[in-house]
């Protein structure tokens, strides 16, 4: 039987791979969508779909918030790129939990699970108990004082004569002095090393350019666009899932 499948995930490039891969493993999508507002406006006017796969982290509403918003959710796979919420996915009764950048291999597992199990479903106010925490924030200069930045709204930060700058929209002086610092404040949240100067939330990248010399562009929210090492190229591919299939997503 051909699994329909509803797609929500805010990153575009994330959200056109996995559909591609859904669909050459014989699922029908019928829906993508782009975000928590449209996942709950969706499942507001609709009831079609045999599983719905949903990014956790989402502007606005995550994947847990919006699944303790919807009514008579379908079986719920969540996919993200933060291995910590697995357990979070796991109690809210997931079907599976998919890290990305996802895999053919691991995503015919999931779809064997969603074929043969049944699986409990959860709402209201048993998932706002699982509701991650908020994001991490930090302080920034502004004037003579400090303001507070959310880190998953930064697109990068950028070391210029020992000083570190994060970017959200305009950039923004911290305290901190090397990129290693911000690497070791914040562990778990994946950023990448993509040059000796900058560190990139991986998130935030809307596109890749290969460039002569084994060399590569990155586009960020915002529309910078930003230098990516010969040596960190590999591993930047991989990370968005660029290796196995040539450049195309």
């Amino acid at each position: 039987m051909t699994l329909r499948v509803v797609l929500a995930d805010d990153e575009p490039l994330a959200r056109k791979r996995l559909a591609r891969l859904l669909r050459e493993a014989g699922c029908e999508v019928v829906a993508e969508l782009t975000g928590s507002a449209a996942t709950l406006e969706w499942f507001g006017q609709n009831r079609e779909g045999d599983a719905l796969f949903l990014d956790i982290q989402m502007p606005g509403l995550s994947g847990l918030e919006v699944l303790a918003e919807l009514q008579d959710p379908p079986p719920v796979v969540f996919v993200t790129a933060h291995v910590q919420y697995a357990v979070q996915a796991f109690e809210a009764a997931a079907v599976d939990y998919l890290l990305k950048p996802v895999t053919e291999d691991r995503l015919l597992k999931t779809l064997e699970r969603l074929h043969h199990q049944q699986i409990p479903r959860r709402k209201g106010a048993e998932l706002a108990a699982l509701i991650p925490a908020p994001s991490p924030r930090f302080p920034v200069r502004a004037g003579e004082g400090f303001v507070f930045l959310d880190l998953r709204k930064v697109s990068h930060f950028e070391v210029e004569d020992e000083v570190v700058y994060a970017w959200s929209g305009e950039r923004f002086k911290t305290s901190w002095t090397t990129l290693l610092e911000i690497e070791q404040a914040f562990p778990d949240e994946g950023l990448v090393k993509v040059h000796r100067h900058l560190l990139v939330r991986p998130q935030a990248i809307l596109g890749f350019k290969p460039l002569m010399g084994g060399r590569g562009d990155i586009t960020v929210t915002g529309g910078r666009v930003l230098p990516v090492s010969r040596a960190s190229v590999p591993k930047l591919k991989g990370l968005l899932g660029l290796l196995s299939r040539g450049e195309g997503i």
